[in-house]
């Protein structure tokens, strides 16, 4: 891209990227010859334009370059999909995928069920490709198959047509000519062209709207019908037509229509231009129309049009000649270029309309003779310019509109010619200060834009994007003379008013309020202020300062003009301009975005597969920009459409319709201000029995209920009779309502009793119970028979009769006696056990008929309720309603008559599901782990527990997850796949035979914290007869616990015992490990701990022998100190000297040779270095000094040359050794210490003897005598020098003791004598008060002018009266300027005053008369007459 660029044209490159913003502020980003494009289409953003896209339109000529397509990640894990294929009846059909890399599952789907290898469908792999046969292809087999491999899906179809019709088809590989198009799609076919022919009108079409039948197929592309060439005469209209295949497309194609290489033809929609679309359904075709009516010469030229989809790509080429009508005269081409637009029903309206109806800016630069037509004879053609002054004036940004209005093609030419013009920078005329090139705001403030004009009473018009921004139309306000109000259709009316006035907006009319104007306003809602406070012009007319708006302010203070935005969205980013006159200025604002919250986290999920999934966010923000991930990557909508993104308002939804186990992850929502964490479980599809079918003793005609619940309520199922499906008649039937099935039989017969099953469609499932049928046996016996009980248990032996909690419990017993028995039925409850109860001692021994019930061991007749008994002449019923636990026992039946008694014990046992468990206890905590631990329930429901159902939650959500379909059998449980960090609780079900429990109350809530990583980078630092110095880093991956500290092990070499080397844990990642036998070898390893425990160790590779190592002592003299050490006196001296070697060396310091002594000088020695320190410096330090490192026999040795300097001494014997005319010459001698440094030099100051104030002379002045010039004649003078040196100059000087005078030669100057002058003066006015006449209420001042010696003193009076202790008057004086001011007299300050001036020589004075009057008042007509306080 950058090889096109001239040298220096980057400036002008990067300014000519606004021409985005000139076409309709569009980017233009397509390819340049062939190949496809990523389009981007709609608004964008001045300054979010691709660079690129401007440098290539600086290529001249250029046809062929292709733009760089923006990188993006593939989503899709095919290489190369499958193709729709039709196929004839009987013959195979191949589908062939080829994957990213090897390896993939590849799953075949066909109408959402996998397909598997069989006798129909054949299922190869080789590599990345892998093939779908379907052998003999039937109409059966014609559908919508799918391939799936890891979470991306493409979808193609099968169709199936007669044999004579079609051929066995393979898949196409798509050739290298279809680069544009994606294979997986099918092309309808294309119809062929017809040719256009003029219409009678003038009117002509380029290409016939029905195809013509039985046309080749278009071999490539996305057209059914391309658009053809065309003529048309001036004046006349033609429409060219281009059709799309559309029955392979999952959205409608973007179309977009060129004129020349880049005018896009969309933003011209006007009175020439209309864009067309529709679609018809019947066959699947999209037409697309542009129709130009009254043709111009200038709109001659090539054409062309683009269609785009998702992967494909196509454009046609076409020319339209527009032949000159026979006529006289100029065509005045500007009338094409008049700004319309127009709307109506299937076109394309511009997004903004500054450029609606240019078609081509080329045009203008035709000097070819041209046709006037009649109506637009009056137009004249226009002048021709001169087109290189209007670049050269205009600024870069307007380069490429200016070249594309008058035909300049050749940009990097322009731009060349353009570098060597020497360019007149003019001062804007109408602008005194223009906007900023950039403003910045945060969304939901305001923006001030203000600008600055020359002319105050200058038009101002604000500009968004080219457009003016208007006032409402209801109300508007213009500049002017007055006030000019429009309120509904546009009737200026003008008022001049002379007071402050407010202009409110109350209901449906405006009021002007003020002083002179009451309000009238009757309605009752509260006014909205719309102007307030207007500025009088000098006419008497008043001018609004405010113009409101909805959402703007307009504001004029004199030269300033200010646009004022509230509220700012991101509809409001966008280029702004204030337009005065000719000139503008122009300016982007940008508007901030705040960051985005989450207010409502994301919820765990646990689905079946096949499942529809749905994760719900909510954030701060309306219409928020946000990013879907799974387990870090981030969701695309793929072609297959897996994924679908949801807003509604703040609400973000992501939704996965059918749920595979590959969607199991971890899922995230991304904000610019945080991101929200949610898991995804997806379990195979399982049946769970809530309910179980339980057996049934029932007797002849009663009615047997069978059921059972299910936890899928879509689940059907069927009914078997030992083994045989049942088929329901009237007097079977069979019911499914929700969960529950039932079957039920009326009127049961000894023939039903048999074993009943219920089969779950679609699962390996079978429910039984057993139907039992109770014969009745009744034997004829005389009368007077004894009572007797009919049951199939004559041993009186208990029966056990099961009933399931809730169901209903009938138990139906024959009898039989004569007379009649007496029934009781009772019921035996004790304290802890069961046991037949015992007739009640109350009881009657004859009741009659009656039905007597003992319960509770209280008889009771109870006919209705829950808990009844039913009694006829051969049978008793006893029924309870919805049995409960209470309702289980031992139940005596006993019938009586005179002849004797019978008594049967029934037992009737309750079975329900289990209690709820206590609450789990977790233990074990892990990073994403933990153990469950629970006690069974205290109560099992009468049924064995057949596992239990565990499930979780976040703390702060509420939404449990189950995490298990298969039942546990064990009281604990190992549960995985947690987010470290998160807060968990745990609950536990119960599950028996008849259903599941309640749920368990939550468990405490825990956190799962992994241990932190093994440490990295453990090396030994140092190693020594006892000890060892370890050295690691922290560890990689500490965790949501955090780190604790770090423990630190040694271990003999062969040995398994771990000692620790420290109590406790160090937070420090090096360690000092004492104490160690000299000569072993350990191993030493490193933990790091958090509250979860320790984490991996990190051991060292190689045991560690603990013996010193001999090494040769070396000092490392820093560089620095190789050289002469230069200190001042008083400052301190810190000489750090590093060495090596082991074991540690004996150090030793010497100066000259000798040791050092005294406590001034100090010695400090580590292992690794040295110091000589020195508080305070003096100079006796100074010197040589050694310092030596000892090991054994084995030295070495360093020296230092310390040097502490000091300010040197005065210089010696300073003396005047001539005088001559204005100059002196000095003469000294060196100083006697020079502060043991080299001397800098002299500097020579002198002071006049009046003023003794010393002037340097000389500075660093290095010889020892001087001459000093340019003295003054008659003066007498001192002399003094300092000496020098690198620390500074001496702190005293060497002074001269006398004075030495400088004579003028031969001239003696003698005083003459004056007489005293006597300069008093009696007081006199030079200017004295004048009589005055002011208006009240405005300060007034009388002033005057007085001269005297000395000073005279000032007193003003008021018709006699001292006017010194009114606070009203103040007195001014200044260089014999008087003033009295007078502070908003009132008439009654008016009078004679008077000021009078005094000194010692006499006094003078002065008067004038003040008459004060009173204001004329606002309406009134008369004015008040003047007062004056003066006595006549």
């Amino acid at each position: 891209m950058w090889p096109y660029l001239l040298p220096g044209e980057t400036s002008a490159l990067w300014n000519l990227s606004i021409f985005s913003r000139w076409l309709d502020r569009r980017q233009i980003s397509r390819a340049w010859g062939g190949g496809r494009s990523p389009y981007i289409v709609g608004r964008t953003r001045p300054h979010s334009v691709p660079l690129w896209v401007t440098c290539a339109c600086l290529v001249p000529g250029v046809t062929s370059l292709r733009m760089p397509e923006p990188g993006k990640k593939p989503v899709s894990a095919f290489s190369k999909k499958p193709r729709s294929v039709e196929v004839a009846a009987g013959s195979p059909a191949v589908f062939e995928v080829e994957t990213e890399r090897a390896g993939v599952k590849v799953r075949w789907q066909r109408g959402g069920s996998d397909i598997g290898a069989s006798s129909k469908y054949g299922l190869a792999t080789e590599g990345t490709r892998h093939t779908l046969t379907v052998r003999e292809v039937g109409p059966a087999d014609q559908g919508s198959y799918a391939v799936i491999a890891g979470s991306s899906k493409v979808k193609f179809d099968l169709k199936v047509t007669e044999a004579e019709k079609a051929e066995p088809v393979l898949a196409p590989t798509p050739a290298p000519a279809e680069a544009t198009g994606t294979p997986g799609e099918t092309l309808a076919p294309a119809a062929e062209l017809g040719e256009s022919a003029p219409s009678p009108e003038g009117s002509s079409s380029a290409a016939r709207n029905d195809p013509t039948p039985g046309a080749p197929d278009d071999p490539i592309g996305l057209f059914v019908m391309r658009p053809q060439d065309g003529e048309v005469t001036v004046g006349g209209s033609i429409t060219f037509s281009a059709r799309v295949a559309g029955a392979s497309l999952l959205k409608p194609p973007v179309v977009k229509w060129f004129k020349g290489k880049w005018v896009d033809l969309s933003s011209k929609v006007g009175q020439h231009l209309q864009l067309h679309d529709s679609y018809d359904r019947a066959s699947k075709v999209y037409l697309f129309e542009l129709h130009i009516t009254d043709a111009q010469p200038a709109f001659t030229g090539g054409y062309r049009c683009e269609v785009s989809t998702k992967d494909k790509f196509d454009c046609s080429n076409f020319n339209l000649t527009v032949h000159e009508a026979v006529g006289t005269g100029d065509l005045d081409l500007l009338s094409s270029f008049r700004r319309t637009s127009l709307a109506g029903g299937g076109r394309r309206i511009s997004d903004s309309h500054e450029d609606a109806g240019i078609l081509d800016f080329s045009s203008l630069l035709k000097k070819s003779s041209s046709f006037r037509t009649p109506r637009d004879s009056k137009l004249e053609a226009p002048a021709e310019e001169d087109v290189w002054e209007i670049l050269r004036q205009a600024p870069p940004s307007e380069y490429e509109r200016i070249a594309f209005q008058y035909g300049v093609t050749d940009l990097r030419g322009m731009l060349k010619r353009l570098k060597g013009m020497r360019r007149d920078e003019k001062k804007s005329t109408a602008f005194q200060k223009k906007l900023e090139p950039a403003y910045q705001v945060s969304k939901g403030h305001k923006i001030r834009l203000t600008v600055e004009l020359a002319d105050p009473d200058a038009e101002v018009k604000w500009l968004k994007n080219g457009q003016e921004i208007q006032m409402s139309g209801r109300c508007g306000l213009g500049w002017g003379g007055g006030l000019r109000w429009r309120w509904g259709p546009p009737q200026p009316c003008l008022l001049s008013l002379s007071t402050c006035v407010s202009l409110t907006h109350c209901g449906s009319q405006p009021h002007l309020s003020g002083p002179n104007f009451p309000s009238s306003c009757s309605c009752r809602s509260s006014p909205s202020l719309l102007l307030s406070r207007a500025h009088f012009l000098p006419s008497g007319t008043l001018q609004w300062p405010l113009l409101f708006h909805s959402k703007y302010i307009f504001e004029s203070i004199g030269a300033k003009r200010t646009l004022t935005i509230s509220q700012c969205s991101l509809a409001d980013d966008a280029a702004y301009q204030c337009v005065v006159g000719g000139e503008k200025c122009s300016t982007e604002l940008f508007v901030k975005e705040p960051p985005v919250l989450i207010t409502r986290p994301l919820e765990d999920q646990l689905v079946m597969v096949g499942q529809r999934v749905e994760f719900e966010c909510e954030v701060s923000e309306e219409g928020a920009q946000v990013k879907w991930l799974k387990d870090g990557v981030e969701l695309t909508r793929e072609e297959t459409f897996k994924y679908r993104f949801k807003k509604d308002g703040r609400r973000h939804r992501l939704i996965i319709n059918e749920a595979t186990l590959e969607d199991t992850g971890h899922y995230a929502l991304r904000t610019s201000g945080g991101q929200a964490l949610a898991e995804l479980i997806v379990q195979e599809k399982k049946l769970e029995v809530y309910q179980s079918i339980a057996d049934l003793t029932v007797g002849a005609k009663d009615q047997a209920v069978f059921k059972c619940e299910v936890s899928d309520e879509n689940v059907r199922g069927v009914w078997l009779k030992n083994g045989k499906e049942l088929v329901p008649d009237s007097r079977i039937k069979v019911s499914h309502i929700g969960r529950v099935h039932k079957l039920t039989i009326d009127d049961v017969t000894p023939a039903d009793e048999a074993d009943y099953s219920f089969v779950p469609e679609g699962f390996a499932c079978n429910l039984s119970a057993k139907l039992h049928f109770m014969e009745v046996k009744i034997d004829f016996v005389p009368r007077q028979e004894p009572p007797k009980i009919h049951l199939d248990c004559p041993g009186r032996i208990p029966d056990t009769i099961v009933v399931v909690a809730g169901n209903k419990l009938r138990l139906d017993v024959p009898i039989s006696g004569d007379p009649a028995p007496t029934v009781i039925w009772q019921k035996a409850i004790t304290q802890g056990n069961k046991s037949p109860a015992r007739p009640a001692p109350d009881a009657p021994e004859d009741a009659g008929d009656s039905d007597e019930w003992v319960f509770d061991k209280k008889l009771l007749c109870e006919t209705e309720g829950r808990v009844r008994v039913e009694t006829t002449k051969d049978r008793s019923i006893f029924t309870v309603e919805g049995a409960e636990k209470e309702d289980e026992g031992v139940y005596t039946v006993t019938v009586k008559n005179p002849v004797g008694e019978d008594r049967v014990n029934l037992t009737v046992k309750v079975i329900d599901v289990p209690d709820a468990p206590a609450a789990p206890k977790v233990s074990n905590v892990g990073e994403d782990s933990c153990t469950v631990q629970w006690e069974p329930p205290a109560y099992d429901g009468g049924q064995p527990v057949l596992g239990y159902i565990l499930e979780r939650k976040k703390k702060k959500s509420y939404r449990w997850m189950r995490l298990n379909f298969d039942l546990i059998q064990e009281l604990s449980h190992e549960a995985r796949r947690m987010i470290e960090g998160v807060v968990y609780e745990m609950r536990v079900y119960a599950v028996n035979a008849i259903g599941m429990s309640r749920p368990s109350p939550a468990s405490q809530p825990f956190m799962p914290i992994g241990p932190p990583s093994e440490p990295t980078h453990l090396a030994v630092e140092d190693v020594s007869d006892t000890t060892v110095s370890l050295k690691w880093r922290p560890p990689e991956r500490v965790g949501a616990g955090g780190l604790d500290g770090y423990s630190v092990e040694y271990c003999p070499e062969g040995g398994s015992e771990w000692v620790a080397a420290l109590r406790g844990l160090t937070e420090h990642t090096s360690i000092l490990v004492k104490d160690l036998p000299t000569g072993a070898r350990l191993l030493f390893r490193v933990r790091a701990h958090n509250m979860a425990g320790p984490g991996a160790p990190v051991t060292t590779t190689e045991p560690v022998t603990v013996q010193e190592i001999l090494q040769r002592p070396r000092l490392q003299l820093p560089r620095h100190l190789r050289q002469t050490i230069q200190k001042k006196v008083r400052e301190p001296v810190n000489l750090l000297i590093p060495f090596q070697g082991k074991p540690r060396p004996q150090v030793t310091w010497t100066k000259e040779g000798q040791p050092l002594a005294g406590e001034e000088v100090s010695v400090r020695n580590s292992p690794t270095d040295t110091i000589l320190f020195i508080r305070a410096a003096r100079r006796a330090h100074s010197g040589t000094y050694q310092v030596t490192v000892r090991i054994e026999n084995m030295e070495d040795k360093a020296t230092l040359v310390l040097q502490v300097v000091d300010k040197p001494s005065p210089p010696q014997d300073l003396r005047v050794t001539e005088a001559w005319g204005l100059n002196v010459a000095l003469e000294w001698k060196p100083p006697q210490d020079d502060g043991n440094t080299e001397l800098w030099g002299y500097t020579v100051q002198k002071a006049d003897k009046k003023t003794m104030e010393w002037f340097t002379v000389l500075e660093h002045y290095r010889r020892t005598h001087c001459v000093v010039p340019e003295l003054i004649i008659g003066n007498g003078y001192y002399f003094r020098v300092f000496s020098q040196n690198m620390v500074g100059s001496s702190d005293t000087a060497a002074t001269t003791k006398e004075p030495v005078f400088i004579p003028r030669p031969g001239i003696t100057y003698e005083p003459p004598d004056y007489k005293a002058l006597d300069f008093s003066e009696a007081p006199s006015f030079t200017q004295p008060l004048v009589n005055r006449s002011v208006i009240a209420g405005y300060t007034t001042m009388l002033c005057c002018a007085v001269r005297g010696s000395p000073k005279p003193k000032i007193s003003w009076f008021k018709n006699g009266l001292d006017l010194g202790e009114d606070a009203r008057f103040r007195m001014f004086s200044k260089q014999g300027v008087l003033t009295l001011e007078i502070r908003k007299p009132c008439p009654f300050d008016g009078g004679i005053y008077v000021c009078r001036a005094t000194n010692l020589q006499g006094e003078a004075q002065c008067e004038c008369r003040l008459e004060v009057r009173a204001s004329r008042r606002l309406g009134g007509h008369n004015d008040m007459a003047s007062s004056s306080a003066v006595p006549q």
